[in-house]
């Protein structure tokens, strides 16, 4: 008997272990997400091997990894998309058994690394059990049809009806098994935009219930996600703002035509025939945008939001990777870190793509799977880990107060937070710019964070194309 109780306790303690995990969650702004495509990784058997990675993606300097969808998929009318959920509780198995998955998540909490999951609540496959035992789950037109999400295109997925309070329960259930049984510590949540507030207040406050600390996510930009318990969503604001100062904008103006000249008109009465009437052309221009446009973007995104909620900040992610490469947008290798330094240092919360820290050139179709050569820039590599290590040992970085120095071509700024004031500079430009130096900067010996060294500045520092520097 007294064997028998022993052993039970045994199991008991290990089933706590595993569904508890230890890992401490960072606060949003201290978040430092790497986002995870298995289909970057390996064309079967993928968790395995991104727990071969695992240590190489915690050396980047990652405190959160985020799984693209990892549950099954469907098959009718299906085109391999990892957002068209077949079973809520099973994994892909193109990715490995749940054993598997819970693998890579033990071995990140023993790395200090938070696991969340993408979660798919707007619309489920074809095929998915729900739409056979339970069609009212489902919105349908007036004849009684389940429909894809409006307005979509998603023609390979079911839209949910968040109006039956029985689906709404059976989604949040689903989320709880992957908290309490598989020990994630939270959720990336698709096309949150797209679902009712009310069930995300209901769904995250339940979640939290659990008393698993969690880390929530919105892909959306609805101000009351954070009202509903969400810690972080997205700045697409950002990244627009971005993208016209690297590219510029089209603009269409209007302009005088030039003099043309009369038409010789005829005497018919009093009236004149072929009298010119004012003319003007248009003509479409691609217009520079200043760099200092990029502190009206980061305010107006920041305008309203609760303390300790972080918009979170991207150069690409799987949606944009699918459209270009960020060496190919933003002018190469020296220009996409210059990009991701601008977006990291100016407000806390960022977020890696897998591939981006090697500089993977060309598109990637995440219904596929694309091959990496993960030793093919180890240069490119060294800087992400080095500036994410900046990031994070100087909280100034994440959370100080912002102070804009507005110019055209080079963002400065200071972050300031109660003694530590950090200067950061970085041409945006594929020229060399003489940038103005801050008043309170010149004549002073700083400490250049990077390479370790001391520096004076003078009224100008000459920054080559797309060089940044950050000082104390």
């Amino acid at each position: 008997m007294k064997k028998s109780l022993i052993l039970l306790l045994a199991v008991l303690a290990s089933a706590c272990t595993a569904k508890i995990s230890s890992v401490t969650i960072p606060a949003p702004e201290d978040v430092v997400m790497y986002q995870i495509n298995p289909r970057n990784f390996a064309p079967e058997n993928s968790f395995k091997a991104v727990n071969a990675r695992i240590d190489a993606i915690s050396e980047l300097g990652t405190n959160v990894v985020w799984f693209m969808p990892i549950c099954e998929i469907g098959i009718e009318k299906a085109v391999k998309s990892p957002y068209c959920v077949k079973d809520y509780k099973a994994v892909n198995p193109e990715f490995g058994t749940l054993d598997d998955f819970k693998e890579v998540v033990a071995h990140a909490h023993a790395r200090g690394m938070a696991v969340i999951i993408d979660w798919v609540a707007n619309h489920t496959s074809w095929d998915n059990q729900w739409i056979k035992d339970n069609p009212e789950w489902y919105t349908q037109d007036e004849n009684g049809e389940i429909i894809h999400p409006a307005g979509t295109g998603w023609n390979d997925v079911a839209d949910l009806n968040f109006d039956n309070p029985e689906m709404c329960q059976a989604m949040i259930d689903a989320m709880k098994f992957w908290v309490e049984e598989v020990g994630v510590d939270g959720f990336r949540c698709d096309a949150a935009d797209y679902v009712p507030f009310e069930f995300w207040k209901d769904c995250v406050a339940q979640l939290r219930a659990t008393g698993h600390p969690l880390l929530m996510l919105a892909e959306g930009q609805r101000k009351d996600h954070f009202e509903a318990g969400f810690d972080l969503n997205y700045a697409w604001g950002w990244l627009s703002a971005l993208r016209r100062v690297f590219n510029g904008e089209t603009v269409t103006v209007q302009q005088p035509a030039p003099q043309a000249q009369r038409a010789q008109g005829q005497r018919q009465g009093n009236r004149q025939q072929g009298q010119q009437q004012p003319q003007v052309r248009t003509r479409t221009v691609n217009r520079t945008v200043p760099v200092s446009s990029l502190f009206a973007a980061d305010s107006s995104e920041y305008a309203g939001l609760p303390a300790g909620k972080v918009k979170l900040r991207f150069t690409t992610n799987h949606d944009e990777h699918v459209k270009m490469s960020p060496v190919r947008e933003f002018f190469g290798n020296d220009g996409s870190i210059a990009a991701f330094v601008a977006t990291a240092f100016i407000h806390g919360g960022i977020l890696v793509y897998s591939c981006q820290e090697i500089g993977y050139p060309g598109k990637i179709n995440f219904f596929n799977y694309a091959e990496m050569d993960w030793d093919a820039n180890p240069g490119m590599v060294q800087a992400y880990k080095d500036l994410i290590a900046l990031y994070k040992a100087h909280p100034a970085l994440r959370r100080g107060s912002l102070v804009p120095y507005p110019h055209n071509d080079v963002l400065i700024f200071e972050r300031v937070e109660e003694s530590e004031t950090l200067l950061v500079m970085v041409n945006l430009r594929d020229t060399q710019v003489n940038a103005p130096v801050p008043a309170g900067w010149q004549g002073r010996k700083v400490s250049d964070l990077l390479s370790g060294g001391n520096m004076t500045f003078g009224e100008t520092e000459l920054l080559r194309p797309f060089e940044y520097v950050i000082v104390k």
